[in-house]
């Protein structure tokens, strides 16, 4: 259920953000700076003054806030334990090849190639190709 959540919450901003596609707007929806920074003041005073119109409600989040930072802890411990033991497991086995997908010294060995001839060289005054003793 939360997982639905997070993906409206970020669908919603990405639609927020794109733009509208049509170049007339109403003059209705502009809004200037300072109006702008207005409205974030006073949304911001509202807000400060939400736990003192609804205590309850005040309550009841800083409980559910508490309560999904004790399970993010646990499944973030969880995480560390689990990338841990895969450290762990991956240094005390062999370099060699127990471990699945890794190379082997054969592996490492780079291919052979015959050496790629140079052309012959050739005398800078009239472009043709310089004798040989």
């Amino acid at each position: 259920m939360f997982l639905l959540l997070r993906l409206a919450f970020w669908l919603c901003l990405v639609c927020i953000l794109l733009p509208s596609g049509s170049k007339s707007t109403s003059t209705d929806a502009k809004i200037d700076a300072s109006e702008a920074v207005t409205m974030a003041t006073a949304a911001v005073s509202d807000v400060r003054g939400f736990c003192e119109r609804q205590p309850d409600a005040c309550v009841t989040g800083g409980k559910v806030a508490v309560a999904l930072g004790q399970k993010a802890e646990a499944g973030a411990r969880t995480l560390y334990e689990f990338v841990t033991k895969l450290r762990e497991k991956a240094s005390s086995g062999d370099r060699t090849g127990s471990v699945p997908g890794t190379l082997t010294p054969s592996d490492l060995a780079p291919a052979w190639h015959a050496p790629v001839p140079l052309p012959p060289r050739r005398d800078m005054r009239d472009g043709r190709p310089a004798e040989t003793p």
